[in-house]
């Protein structure tokens, strides 16, 4: 799988506080468009437009099933993402630490 998206930009679309509710309803398994507008209080393009960066680089599946989209999250590739973030944050914190004992 290509890794070259724009991991700020990801993170930056899953904690938006509407596109990280509508991942959490995925997060519980497949969801089709209109369920996800509606849990959201957005329209159905709404959700396209705010998942559409997450599905071209594989951290949403989109399923056409006749007229229906149907949304799906890739929870492994999603929690890289989380937890790269989580070691980058403890890291700053134990390099602040240091320079504050330091100095």
């Amino acid at each position: 799988m290509d890794n070259s998206y724009d991991r700020e930009k990801v993170i930056e679309c899953m904690f938006d506080p509407i596109t990280s509710l509508i991942i959490a309803e995925l997060e519980n398994g497949k969801k089709n468009s209109s369920y996800l507008a509606e849990k959201s209080s957005v329209s159905e393009s709404e959700v396209h437009e705010r998942l559409s960066y997450l599905i071209t680089n594989g951290f949403i599946i989109k399923d056409q099933v006749g007229e229906e989209s149907i949304f799906s999250a890739n929870v492994d590739k999603l929690s890289t993402v989380v937890e790269y973030e989580e070691n980058f944050g403890a890291a700053i914190e134990g390099l602040e630490k240091m320079d504050s004992f330091l100095n």
